[in-house]
């Protein structure tokens, strides 16, 4: 397990953190509890799969998906798209696999047509 301090640093100064915290509190505790506990985790799947026993997991490393959240410690719950003279950024993409990748792609293709004059 890594930890960036800088992007810690940038967490815990960002005041949507705060404010999401704050409302979200006991679901970060929980998370974090089975996720450093295999009997926690094997509690919450068995509501899943009742079977499921401490010998049928094993220790991996976690995926991290990224959240935006507004300053205002909202949720955002759909992509949001950033334009400036040179640039275009897609954040919080939910889903890689979402059914509107081809039309989102033809939106950041046209928003760039029209940006870098670059043919239609």
């Amino acid at each position: 397990m890594s930890i960036s301090l800088r992007d810690t640093g940038e967490v815990l100064t960002y005041p949507g953190f705060w404010r999401l915290a704050r409302s979200y509190w006991q679901t970060g505790f929980s998370e974090m509890h089975r996720s450093l506990s295999t009997n926690a985790f094997v509690a919450g799947l068995q509501r899943l799969v009742p079977a499921v026993t401490t010998r049928d997991v094993q220790p991996a490393g976690a995926g991290v998906r990224a959240q935006a959240v507004d300053r205002r410690g909202r949720l955002l719950k759909d992509f949001s798209i950033l334009e400036d003279e040179r640039t275009i950024q897609v954040l919080n993409a939910p889903s890689p696999a979402a059914t509107a990748a081809l039309a989102i792609g033809r939106h950041i293709a046209s928003v760039a047509a029209e940006n870098f004059d670059l043919p239609g």
